[in-house]
């Protein structure tokens, strides 16, 4: 597979693998939500009649499982994309993490 169509590929598989995750992360929030409160989320926190409470509990749960659920579905995805190609996609093969190539720090 040439190098734009490899990037292509990954650019779609991760795609659909995020949206993926994060619907399935919204529906079991939500119900989980209604367990927990009694009540549905709210559909807009930004809204000034839904209680303040709220919508922050709201906002920072639904932010912090949907963004989870997204970042394990992309990693799992590139571990797919990488055992079928032997390599992992282009955009994850350079993250900046090794520690012996990090910049010297500033004094």
């Amino acid at each position: 597979m040439a190098s734009g169509e490899s990037s292509k590929a990954w650019s779609a598989f991760s795609l659909v693998a995020a949206l993926g995750a994060a619907s399935i992360a919204k529906k079991g929030l939500n119900t989980t939500w209604r367990a927990a409160t009694g009540k549905n989320p709210p559909a807009n926190p930004a809204d000034p009649d839904v209680d303040l409470w709220e919508a922050v509990a709201w906002a920072a749960a639904s932010g912090t499982f949907i963004a989870l659920a997204r970042m394990f579905a992309t990693r799992r995805a590139a571990n797919y994309y990488a055992r079928s190609t032997g390599h992992l996609p282009a955009p994850l093969q350079k993250d900046g993490q090794d520690a012996s190539r990090a910049p010297a720090p500033q004094s």
